[in-house]
């Protein structure tokens, strides 16, 4: 492990805005949208979630690194994130758990980051002025320079990503003799979601992005799950089509965050690109239909458009946001369909939406 902690390393914003801070990582340079999650905890599962592919983390909290890396806590294979902007950075850990230090870590997994920087600053910046790129680099300390590498970065705002962090082949998750099946399409899906579905006796199969519904019909699930994962949703022509025609079938489904867009533009229901996004573990929405409140762990850059659900003659809100009122939830009329935009999985994060799983299990049951 090499100790980068004195070498100096440059963030640059879309905008023009520049912080100088520390080498965090591998020595490099990368590129991404720039967004922050307010999670004081689960540092590693934000590395991992397939949902931040392509995007700069910055974490508010204020030490990141302390408790070290366990294999155990990842959401995917690899770390997903561009990069990783911090206030401090701690190599040395306590966490007997722990396989290895975050500098060990982001040097395998090849991840440029900066620390030792206001983040306090930072996020009240990308608060203030919405969603863009940014460019992280250690080795390129020439502002003018990275301000024009930084042009070149297109927009998230129309990019299809998840077929970059689907699983290439199908594969199995759970008890093969369990009495639920279900068809999983991994938009990049976290492994949590599969745990949570095992433990209620439910074997999934998942299939990659680009799956048809009639490849994942043959398999003769009971019901049909649609992930989370990365990218503009109007973008995903492909995955919009397969649940128009799992809906019109008839058959049971649940969306998860990019799960849950999908669902409304298979439906006429438009999704645009958020002012920061929600990203965190303590957003508070509320249940309208069971007059609950739940606190919920989310992560997305896009939201559905509130004024199409409430026009629309197809879906009904179940969920709302306490915060700004966004669409949280939906059910389709007439359909055993529904999906949240927040993630019921969480782990690190509150565990109140776990009985979503239930409620689908029970759906397919009917």
């Amino acid at each position: 492990m090499t100790n980068y902690s004195k070498l100096p390393a440059i963030l640059v914003l879309e905008d023009g805005t520049v912080y100088h801070g520390k080498a965090a990582g591998k020595i490099g340079t990368t590129t991404g949208e720039i967004c922050f999650n307010t999670g004081t905890t689960g540092y590693q599962e934000i590395f991992t979630d397939p949902s931040y592919y392509g995007q700069i983390m910055v974490t508010t909290n204020a030490h990141i690194g302390n408790y070290g890396i366990d294999e155990d806590d990842t959401e995917s294979a690899q770390i997903q994130i561009a990069g990783l902007v911090c206030k401090n950075y701690n190599i040395n850990y306590s966490r007997q758990m722990a396989d290895k230090s975050i500098q060990t870590y982001f040097e395998e997994e090849n991840l440029v980051g900066i620390s030792d920087i206001d983040t306090r600053s930072l996020v009240r910046h990308i608060r203030d002025k919405g969603a863009m790129n940014a460019i992280i680099s250690s080795e390129i300390l020439d502002v003018e320079e990275l301000k024009a590498r930084l042009a070149e970065v297109p927009s998230m705002e129309g990019l299809e990503l998840s077929s970059l962090v689907s699983t290439k082949e199908p594969y199995f998750y759970g008890d093969e003799s369990a009495p639920t099946r279900i068809a999983v399409l991994d938009l990049g899906i976290k492994k949590n979601i599969l745990r949570n579905f095992d433990s209620r006796q439910v074997y999934a199969k998942v299939f990659p992005a680009k799956t048809t519904f009639q490849e994942m019909e043959s398999w003769n699930p009971d019901g049909y799950f649609i992930s989370n994962g990365p990218g503009d949703p109007s973008a995903m022509d492909y995955a919009i089509q397969t649940i128009k025609e799992i809906t019109e079938a008839d058959k049971p489904m649940f969306g998860i965050c990019l799960g849950h867009q999908m669902l409304a533009l298979a439906n006429g229901i438009r999704t645009q690109k958020m002012h920061n996004g929600h990203r965190g573990i303590n957003h508070p929405v509320k249940n309208i239909i069971a007059n609950r409140c739940e606190i919920t762990s989310q992560n997305h850059g896009f939201g559905v458009v509130a004024e199409d659900v409430q026009n629309s003659d197809k879906v009904e809100v179940t969920h709302i946001n306490l915060n700004d009122n966004s669409i949280e939830g939906i059910r389709l009329k007439g359909k055993k369909a529904f999906s949240v935009q927040y993630h019921p999985e969480s782990s690190p994060g509150p565990h109140d939406s776990r009985y979503l799983f239930d409620d689908f299990v029970a759906m397919i049951k009917g």
